[in-house]
C-alpha cells in the first residue's frame, strides 16, 4: 500500500592532524578541554584560517563519487543556540558547496544494483559535545572545529536494506580514500535518516521525520522500520496530519521506538548568511589535478579480483567490503603457490570465524604472510585442509614456524601411494560384508571405507589418493 522515501545525510570527521579553522589537534578520548585555543572558543578577535588539507580530502571524495568538484565555494554562517557551540552559529556551506552531484552504485545480493544520486557533499565545523551526569550538564570542547564533511543523499533510497547498502558503501569508500576514520562508536562517522511514506505511485514528497544519534547500522535498520511503522499505522488510522509534522526524533534502543526530541527548523530559523571572516574557498586547476588522484576503490578491486584471481563474484566482494581486508588478501596472494580459493577460504571462513572482541584482521595473531604460507601448504598438499584449521588454532594460541607446527602437530600429509594402498588392502580385507554390499549398489558405504583409511592414517593420508586407490579396488 505504501513505499517509503528514505534520504541520508552522513556527518564525516575527516582525519587532518588539525582543526578546520585553527591549529588546535584533532582527538578523541583527551582529557576534556585540552585541545582548544580562543578561535574553537570563539573569543573576540580570534579569526578563523582555512585548513588546506580538507580540500584536499573533500576532493578526493568527490572524485570518488563521481561529482561535479566547484573550484570556487563559500562559506556561510549557521545560526543556532547550543552549549556545545561557543560561537552560537556554525561556519559550514549552504549555496556553494565544493562538492555536488555524484552518485553512488549499491549492489543487491541477487546481482542487480541500483544508482543512488549525492545532492552534495559540503565542508562545516563540528561543534563540541554536551555530557550529562545526572543532574549537571558539562561541555567538552575538544570536538569543537573539527573538519566534517556532509554527504547529504537525494531521497532515492526505498527500504532499511537499501539505506544500509548505500552507508555500507560509502563507508568503505571514506576508509579506502583514508580520509577519516568512520568509526561509529567514536562519532566520527554519524548518521541522520529522514524518512517518509506515500502511497504507492504517488509522486509527491510528504512529511519527512529526521531520526538523530544513531551509532550502528544496526540499529539505524531498525530505526527505519519502526519509523515506517509508525508512520504507516497513522495514515491508516486516519490521524497522519495529526500525529506526523516535520520534526527530529531520536530511536531508544530499548523501547524499540522512536521519540520526538524537537521540531525540525527551516533554513531561514537558522538565518544563514555569508561568512565575513573567510575569503571564497578557491581550488586552482593544479591543486584539482593532484587532488583528484584516489586509490582504488572498492568497485574497481571487487572487477580486478574477480579477473586476476578467477574469484566468485561473492567472494570478491566479501574480501573488498573492507581495504583491511582486500590488503590482507593481496599480501596472502604475494606468497607463490597459493590458489585464491583456498586464500579466501582461510581468510573469511577460519580466520575470521577465530577472530574475537576487539580482534581483526589489523592485529589478527596471524598475520597475512604467515596465513597466506599456510593456505600454500594447503595447495601443494603437504597438510589437508581439515589438518590447515588444526594449525590455525593452535597458530592463533602460539607464534611458531607454520612447518614446525605441522610437524609437531604430526599433520604432514601422507602422500606415499603404496603406503596408502597397504592400508586400503587391509580395511577392504577384513570388511567383507561391506564390500559385498557396496559392489550390489549400496554406494554410500564408499565413505565408509575413505573414512576408515583416514582414521588408520590418523588423517594424514592424502583424501584425493585415497579416493582413487578405492575406487580401483572396489571396483
Amino acid at each position: 500500500m505504501f513505499e517509503v522515501v528514505i534520504g541520508l545525510e552522513v556527518h564525516v570527521q575527516l582525519n587532518t592532524k588539525s582543526k578546520l579553522f585553527c591549529s588546535c589537534p584533532t582527538s578523541f578520548n583527551h582529557k576534556q578541554n585540552t585541545n582548544t585555543c580562543p578561535t574553537c572558543l570563539a573569543l573576540p578577535g580570534a579569526l578563523p584560517v582555512l585548513n588546506k588539507e580538507v580540500l584536499h580530502k573533500s576532493i578526493m571524495l568527490g572524485t570518488a563519487i563521481e561529482a561535479t568538484v566547484n573550484q570556487t565555494s563559500y562559506f556561510d554562517r549557521k545560526s543556532y543556540f547550543y552549549p556545545d557551540s561557543p560561537s552560537a552559529y556554525q561556519i559550514t556551506q549552504l549555496y556553494t558547496p565544493i562538492v555536488e552531484h555524484g552518485k553512488l552504485q549499491i549492489d543487491f545480493e541477487d546481482a542487480t544494483s541500483k544508482t543512488i544520486r549525492i545532492n552534495r557533499a559540503h565542508i562545516e565545523a563540528d561543534a563540541g559535545k554536551n555530557i550529562h551526569d545526572g543532574d549537571i550538564s558539562k561541555v567538552d570542547l575538544n570536538r569543537a572545529g573539527t573538519p566534517l564533511l556532509e554527504i547529504v543523499s537525494e531521497p532515492d533510497m526505498s527500504s532499511a536494506e537499501e539505506a544500509i547498502l548505500y552507508l555500507k558503501k560509502l563507508h568503505s569508500i571514506i576508509r579506502y580514500l583514508d580520509i577519516g576514520d568512520a568509526n561509529m562508536q567514536e562519532g566520527s562517522f554519524r548518521v541522520d535518516v529522514n524518512v517518509s511514506i506515500r502511497p504507492k505511485g504517488d509522486e509527491k514528497l510528504y512529511t519527512r521525520v529526521e531520526i538523530k544519534n544513531i551509532n550502528s547500522f544496526k540499529f539505524i535498520h531498525k530505526a527505519i522500520e519502526v519509523e515506517v511503522i509508525r508512520q504507516s499505522e497513522a495514515w491508516e488510522d486516519g490521524v497522519y496530519d495529526d500525529e506526523i509534522c516535520q520534526e527530529t526524533r531520536l530511536f531508544d534502543q530499548v523501547k524499540q521506538e522512536t521519540r520526538s526530541m524537537r521540531g525540525k527548523e527551516e533554513a531561514a530559523d537558522y538565518r544563514y548568511f555569508p561568512e565575513p571572516d573567510l575569503l571564497k574557498v578557491v581550488v586552482t586547476d593544479e591543486m584539482l589535478e593532484t587532488y583528484s588522484k584516489i586509490p582504488e576503490l572498492p568497485d574497481a578491486k571487487k572487477k580486478r579480483f574477480i579477473k586476476e584471481f578467477s574469484m566468485s563474484e561473492y567472494n570478491a566482494m566479501v574480501i573488498t567490503a573492507t581495504v583491511e581486508m582486500a590488503n590482507f588478501f593481496e599480501e596472502m596472494m604475494a606468497e607463490d603457490g597459493v590458489s585464491a580459493k583456498t586464500a579466501a577460504s582461510l581468510l573469511t571462513v577460519e580466520l575470521q570465524g577465530r577472530l574475537k572482541g576487539e580482534q581483526n584482521v589489523t592485529n589478527s595473531p596471524v598475520n597475512a604472510k604467515k596465513l597466506g604460507f599456510l593456505a600454500k601448504r594447503v595447495d601443494d598438499k603437504t597438510i589437508s585442509g581439515k589438518a590447515a584449521k588444526d594449525v590455525l588454532d593452535y597458530l592463533m594460541e602460539n607464534d611458531e614456524d607454520i612447518d614446525s607446527v605441522i610437524e609437531k602437530l604430526g599433520l604432514k600429509q601422507m602422500t606415499d601411494s603404496g603406503a596408502i594402498e597397504s592400508m586400503c588392502d587391509e580395511i577392504i580385507s577384513t570388511n567383507p560384508e561391506k564390500v559385498e554390499q557396496y559392489q550390489c549398489g549400496k554406494e554410500k558405504l564408499f565413505g565408509f571405507f575413505v573414512g576408515q583409511v583416514m582414521k588408520a592414517s590418523k588423517g594424514s593420508a592424502n583424501p584425493q589418493v585415497v579416493n582413487e586407490i578405492l575406487k580401483n579396488k572396489l571396483g
